[in-house]
C-alpha cells in the first residue's frame, strides 16, 4: 500500500540514473553532443553527458533570491540552487522529466517509517557527514533548522510552513525561548542521529515535505536569524566565498568537507559557482547566446526579446533551445479581502484569454489554461472551463450582470501587482488591463521588488489593504507531484500568513479547507486526486484565481554546458547535475 501511495527510488537507484549516463568518461566534444541532441532534446535525456570536473559555472539573474537562507525561501530557482550547500533528508530523484518526481534520500540513511496510521515518522541520517568547518551534521541540528523556519515570529518570512501546519506543536518562536530545543516537542531526538516526527493527524505525503530546504542541518549556536543568509554553514560540496551580498553576487567553492560517497544527488563537477545579480533580462540572454554566462538563475526561460529572435531564426539555434511543459501554473491571484466573489468572477468573464495566451507567448510559451490543476497533476481536468466565451475572447455580457451583482455597474477601479524583471508578467497584466476596461473595470499596474513581492507587498496583508492591490501576478511550482504539493499552499485558509503569504488571493472557503483536512487522512491516491479535482472546481466558482497558461519555458543550453536536463521536480534545469567543458 505504501508502495503504491508514494514514489520512492532507492538510495543506489538514483545514483544509478546519474552514473549510467555520464560515467562513460569525458567525450572531450560537448558541442558536437549538443548538436546531436536537437530540438527540445533536454527536456527528455540528458544532454552533453560527461564527468569532467573543473572550471567555473556562471549564473545570472534579473532580481535576486528571496533569501540566501535555506529555511527562509520559497522561490522554485532558490529550492534548486539552494542545493548547493545545503542538504536534505530526502530528495528528488536526479534524472530527467517525470523520472526526477521520484524521493529518494540525501541526508537520511534510508526512507521514513511511519506508524500505522501515518501520525508518526521515523527517519534515520547517515552517520560522518560535516560541515565546512569540519564539525559533524547531527539529527539536533536538523531539528534546530525545522524549528527556526517555522517558529520565528515572523523572522524568516518567506519560507512555506507545511511543519507548522501537520507538526503536533504548539506555537512558541525560537527567539524567545530559553530552550527552543526543549520546547520544540513534535520533533524527537532519541540519539544523534534519527528523528520523529509527531503529527496532528494521518497525513501519507509527510516524506514529500522532507526533501524541503526547511530540513536543511543548522546548528543552534550558528543561526544568526534574519542574517543567517549572509553566510550558510555549508553541508553541500560548495560553500561561501566571502559574504552574499543582495542584489550583487553570490559566489561559492568547493567544501572540502563535502563527502561524494554520502551524496546520491550532487555530483559537484565545477570547481566554482557564481552568481551575478541584478543584470537586465535582455542582457542575461543575449549573454547566454554569446557563451559569457551558462544558465540564467531565475529558470523560467528567455525573455520575449530573444524568445521571438529564437523562433524568427530557428535553423539557427534549434539544437540549442528545450521547450517542455513545465508543470507550472501562471495565474493571477484575485484578492479576496479587496474584491467580493461577484466582482471577481465579473473579472473571470470579462478576461480575454486569447490574449493572454498571446502575452505568455502563445503555444510556445504554454497551454491556454481554464482550470487550477496542472494537467501532470492526478485530478486535473484541464477540459474545465467555468468561464466559457466565444473563441476565449471573454463573455462581456456575463460580465456585466456580475458587476451589477456586486454594486459595481459601472466597473470600478483596482491595483494588480507585477514583480520586477518578470516581462511576461508585465505582458499579462498588460493584457489584462485592456480585456477589463470592456466592462469599466480600470488596472493600475504597479511593479515591486520581486525578492520581496510576498514579503512586503502583494503578499503582506496589511499592504494589500492599505493600496488596494485587488490583483497580482504570479505563478506556481508543485512542491511535489500531487495536488497537496500543488494547491494547498495557494488556496488553504490555514496557509494565509500576515506576511510572505503565498495563498496571495487569501481565499478562506469552509468547504475548500474541509476538503484538503479529508485530503491529509485520505491514503488511497485515487481518492485523493478526486478530492483536488473538487478543490479546483470550488476554487475557480470563488474566481480566486484566475488562470493564464500552463507554462512551457524556451531554455538556451550552450554547447560547452554539460549534463543538461530539465527536472519536473523543479520545473527547470537540474542545477545539481551541471558541468561546463571549454576545451
Amino acid at each position: 500500500m505504501r508502495k503504491r501511495t508514494l514514489g520512492f527510488v532507492a538510495l543506489g537507484a538514483a545514483a544509478s540514473i546519474f552514473l549510467s549516463a555520464c560515467g562513460g568518461g569525458d567525450t572531450g566534444e560537448s558541442g558536437d553532443a549538443a548538436a546531436a541532441a536537437g530540438y527540445d532534446a533536454g527536456s527528455t535525456q540528458i544532454v552533453n553527458p560527461s564527468d569532467q570536473t573543473g572550471g567555473t559555472l556562471r549564473y545570472a539573474i534579473s532580481s535576486d533570491f528571496d533569501s540566501t537562507d535555506p529555511g527562509d525561501t520559497y522561490y522554485g530557482f532558490s529550492w534548486n540552487f539552494t542545493r548547493y550547500y545545503a542538504r536534505t533528508l530526502l530528495a528528488f530523484t536526479p534524472a530527467p522529466a517525470e523520472a526526477s518526481t521520484e524521493l529518494t534520500t540525501d541526508l537520511a540513511a534510508g526512507m521514513p517509517e511511519p506508524n500505522e496510521d501515518f501520525t508518526e515518522w521515523t527517519v534515520k541520517i547517515q552517520e560522518g557527514l560535516k560541515y565546512e568547518d569540519g564539525s559533524e551534521i547531527t539529527a539536533q541540528d536538523i531539528k534546530y533548522a525545522i524549528a527556526r523556519s517555522n517558529y520565528n515570529g515572523g523572522e524568516l518570512p518567506n519560507g512555506p510552513r507545511y511543519f507548522e501546519s501537520s507538526l503536533d506543536q504548539e506555537p512558541f518562536n525560537v527567539y524567545d525561548v530559553d530552550d527552543p530545543m526543549a520546547t520544540f516537542t513534535a520533533v524527537e531526538t532519541p540519539d544523534d542521529y534519527t528523528l520523529v516526527f509527531h503529527l496532528k493527524e494521518s497525513f501519507s505525503e509527510f516524506p514529500y515535505i522532507l526533501t524541503q530546504p526547511q530540513t536543511a542541518p543548522v546548528p543552534q549556536e550558528a543561526d544568526r536569524g534574519a542574517l543567517y543568509r549572509e553566510n550558510v554553514l555549508s553541508s553541500g560540496p560548495y560553500k561561501f566565498d566571502g559574504a552574499y551580498e543582495p542584489g550583487v553576487k553570490l559566489n561559492l567553492v568547493r567544501n572540502e568537507h563535502w563527502d561524494p560517497e554520502t551524496d546520491p544527488i550532487r555530483p559537484a563537477l565545477p570547481d566554482e559557482v557564481t552568481v551575478e545579480i541584478g543584470v537586465e533580462q535582455n542582457e542575461i540572454d543575449q549573454r547566454l547566446v554569446n557563451g559569457e554566462l551558462d544558465v540564467d538563475l531565475s529558470g523560467v526561460g528567455v525573455g520575449p526579446a530573444m524568445k521571438s529572435q529564437f523562433l524568427q531564426d530557428l535553423g539557427t539555434y534549434e539544437d540549442n533551445l528545450d521547450n517542455p511543459l513545465s508543470g507550472a501554473l501562471r495565474y493571477v491571484n484575485v484578492h479576496t479581502p479587496v474584491l467580493d466573489t461577484a466582482c471577481r468572477q465579473a473579472i473571470a468573464y470579462a478576461a480575454d484569454r486569447d490574449s493572454l495566451h498571446r502575452a505568455w507567448g502563445g503555444d510556445t510559451g504554454g497551454d491556454l489554461a481554464t482550470n487550477l490543476l496542472p494537467p501532470t497533476i492526478p485530478g486535473s481536468d484541464p477540459e474545465a472551463n467555468l468561464y466559457p466565451s466565444e473563441d476565449n475572447k471573454g463573455d462581456l455580457e456575463a460580465a456585466q450582470e456580475k458587476l451589477e451583482e456586486c454594486g459595481e455597474p459601472e466597473g470600478f477601479d483596482t491595483v494588480i501587482a507585477v514583480r520586477d524583471g518578470r516581462p511576461n508578467d508585465l505582458a499579462t497584466a498588460e493584457s489584462l488591463q485592456e480585456s477589463l476596461k470592456r466592462v469599466g473595470i480600470e488596472l493600475e499596474i504597479k511593479t515591486f521588488p520581486a525578492e520581496d513581492f510576498f514579503a512586503q507587498y502583494a503578499g503582506s496583508q496589511d499592504y494589500v489593504r492599505e493600496n488596494n492591490i485587488g490583483l497580482s501576478v504570479s505563478g506556481w511550482i508543485p512542491d511535489w507531484a500531487s495536488g497537496y504539493g500543488f494547491g494547498y499552499k495557494i488556496t488553504a485558509g490555514d496557509a494565509i500568513q500576515e506576511t510572505g503569504n503565498y495563498n496571495t488571493s487569501e481565499l478562506d472557503d469552509p468547504e475548500v479547507n474541509e476538503l484538503w483536512d479529508q485530503a491529509l487522512t485520505t491514503e488511497d491516491p485515487d481518492e485523493r486526486a478526486d478530492i483536488y479535482g473538487q478543490i479546483d472546481t470550488l476554487v475557480m466558482e470563488q474566481a480566486a484565481i484566475l488562470p493564464v497558461v500552463f507554462d512551457r519555458a524556451m531554455f538556451y543550453r550552450s554547447d560547452e554546458l554539460t549534463n543538461v536536463y530539465y527536472t519536473s521536480s523543479y520545473a527547470m534545469y537540474d542545477y545539481m547535475a551541471l558541468g561546463v567543458n571549454r576545451g
